[in-house]
């Protein structure tokens, strides 16, 4: 295990590149808002799998050692509610006395049934789906929608490992033999061979690389498909379902998913589990992939935005935490800063542009779960498992100085409109604009394909002075769009904090013809 471990760290160790203009306005970002380390007693293990913040003000966690935990800021007073769960990295609120927590072998309810502040019934709510004992098979959630169904994410399994001699559910005649799957306990002998002939991440048992929807009392059916390392779920205030998935084989870089039922998201290992799939994983295609996969709705550039992005989270109240409505923020593993998603679907197509928010050492690495809580600040539980990461509870408030961002970024037919919370000083002259995609195969990751500079043929500022237009000529459909605003202010002097805009297009049919000069 020391090998594998190593060998994780140093993946997830190389030095990040952030460009100049998102460096330049980091620490200015404490202008605005106050971030605060909260001082966890050292009985209580400081790394946060799952963080809800109740009604009443309290903050629910869950930590590596199994622990559920209510927080109350105003005594700050630590309470165990719940002992004995295995590795939980997720935990909603159901009830005044019960919650519901994602532990990595079911999802489960637990229930103070005599209101002593205890949880005294641990029920299964749900548990139908395989376990190989491979140390990768991570299971997230739940998410939760208005009618009360469950959400859960459920990871593939690596090849650093391969599976227990007792397993859980069917295993798959799509996957190497079961007996050679258990020799990997001979490292070597698994190293120098076996591992060869298994894929890099794979699914043996159901229903691996799948979200899955469970209904309160337990009922499942498998929703998508195609996932690696989803380790973000999220259900917004409009029902939408939202995740954040990891880099790896046939991820080119970390992606941003808004979900709908039975499509496929890029990840072939979990079409095992696909009822009219019939191709090995071995012997997968991207030729048999593309014409099935849903595209992303964003792409996080890895080692510039994120390398492996977390929960989203819709944002709050505008006036009290300093971003629009209907946006996602979004955490990371191990970069320091938070991340915008502004939505702009076209043709029901999800698609939109990330944004770097809050950044710095202060904010640090290991932004794992983020929730509101009913004042509007935010809270962040920190984890890393041996690898990228950190461990703590961080609470971010704004403060009541206004700041200067991008309010929203539209598609048109022939380039990009930008538009502004605040009048800028002048027009920008300096736009510098970038495209690149990436290649869709079995290697890990991708370099940046087809990076090429864009000569916008056109900068214009609306008679507003809130908006601006940037023309773009031959807009190209599945390209990654960098708009970079480099030294834009405002009318009071006050500098863009988040300049860099990374747009990704999917769709380009029956775009807005122009410019509306509003």
């Amino acid at each position: 295990m020391k090998i594998i471990h190593s060998a994780l760290v140093l993946l997830f160790a190389i030095a990040p590149f952030s460009s100049s203009a998102e460096q330049n306005n980091t620490n200015l970002w404490l202008d605005y808002y106050d971030i605060k380390r909260i001082d966890i007693p050292k009985y209580i293990d400081p790394q946060i799998g799952g963080l809800s913040a109740l009604k009443d003000g309290r903050i629910a966690i869950t930590t590596h050692h199994g622990d559920v935990v209510l927080y109350t800021p105003q005594t700050n007073n630590w309470h165990t509610f719940a002992t004995g769960l295995h590795l939980p990295l997720g935990i909603v609120q159901e009830s005044d006395n019960s919650f519901v927590v994602m532990q990595k072998p079911e999802l489960t309810r637990l229930i103070d049934q005599d209101n002593d502040g205890k949880a005294d019934v641990y029920q299964t709510i749900y548990d139908d789906f395989g376990m190989t004992g491979n140390y990768h098979e991570f299971a997230f959630g739940p998410a939760v929608d208005n009618k009360g169904n469950y959400y859960i994410s459920l990871n593939v399994a690596s090849n650093f490992n391969g599976i227990n001699q007792y397993i859980r559910g069917e295993y798959s005649d799509k996957c190497l033999d079961e007996n050679k799957m258990r020799q990997w306990h001979d490292f070597e002998k698994w190293m120098a061979g076996i591992r060869k002939e298994v894929t890099r991440m794979f699914s043996c048992v159901p229903y691996r690389g799948w979200v899955m929807k469970v209904t309160p009392d337990g009922k499942a059916v498998p929703f998508a498909s195609g996932f690696r390392s989803p380790a973000g779920i999220y259900m917004d205030n409009k029902n939408k379902l939202w995740v954040t998935d990891n880099q790896g084989d046939w991820i080119a870089t970390s992606p941003l998913h808004q979900v709908n039922q039975d499509e496929f998201y890029g990840h072939p290992a979990s079409l095992h589990w696909q009822k009219d799939w019939f191709i090995k994983h071995q012997d997968v295609t991207a030729n048999d992939l593309t014409k099935i996969r849903t595209p992303a709705a964003a792409l996080f550039p890895q080692g510039e935005l994120a390398n492996s992005p977390t929960q989203p989270l819709s944002t709050a109240n505008q006036s009290a935490f300093g971003l629009p409505e209907g946006e996602l923020l979004i955490g990371d593993m191990n970069m320091n800063n938070l991340i915008r998603f502004l939505p702009d679907a076209q043709q029901g197509e999800m698609q939109g542009t990330l944004i770097p928010f809050v950044s710095g050492d202060e904010l640090g690495i290991g932004n794992f779960r983020l929730d509101f809580a009913p004042d509007n600040s935010l809270w962040i539980g920190k984890i890393h498992l041996g690898w990228a990461g950190d461990e703590g509870l961080v609470k971010v408030t704004k403060n009541s100085l206004p700041m200067f961002i991008v309010k929203k970024v539209k598609l048109l037919h022939d380039g990009f409109e930008i538009q502004f919370n605040q009048k800028l000083r002048s027009a920008p002259t300096n736009i510098e604009v970038t495209r690149h995609t990436y290649h869709y195969h079995a290697a890990y990751g991708s370099p940046k394909v087809d990076l090429q500079k864009v000569t916008p043929s056109n900068i214009k500022l609306n008679s507003n002075g809130k908006s601006i237009k940037v023309d773009i000529d031959n807009l190209i459909a599945g390209q990654l769009y960098t708009i970079t605003l480099a030294d834009l202010t405002d009318a009071e002097g006050r500098p863009l904090m988040g300049s860099v805009l990374r747009y990704k297009v999917n769709n380009l049919s029956n775009l807005n013809p122009g410019y509306a000069n509003h």
